[in-house]
């Protein structure tokens, strides 16, 4: 069985970069036609995607926080990240990482890890 599992602090300061990991088992992320993104939930807000990565190692970034964002990846540890840079209150959400099949042609997002809120505060 798939799982999917996000770690990383809880507060972050205004001005920090965010760290997050996501600790996949019973996949691997290099598998081919699974791609592993990243998706958060502000408070009383809809679902925000925020980038994915393949399983070949290409990126892609939501526009709205390109220039804040990279998602990177250890295959030896299962594991992909996201940093987000120059937090403000606004990134205050609930972070989820997802397994997507199919990305390129007809993307379900099958496998969601149970998420973990951050909050920006100083």
């Amino acid at each position: 069985q798939v799982q999917l599992q996000e770690s990383g602090p809880g507060l972050v300061k205004p001005s920090q970069t965010l760290s997050l990991t996501c600790t996949v088992s019973g996949a691997s992320i290099t598998s081919l036609s699974y791609a592993w993104t990243w998706i958060r939930q502000p408070p009383g807000k809809g679902p925000e995607w925020m980038g994915v990565i393949d399983w070949n190692g290409s990126t892609y970034y939501s526009p709205s926080h390109k220039s804040r964002t990279s998602i990177s990846r250890d295959t030896s540890k299962n594991q992909f990240s996201l940093q987000l840079s120059s937090m403000t209150p606004e990134d205050t959400a609930v972070y989820y990482c997802v397994r997507i099949q199919g990305l390129y042609y007809n993307p379900m997002y099958d496998y969601w890890g149970q998420g973990t809120q951050v909050t920006v505060s100083s």
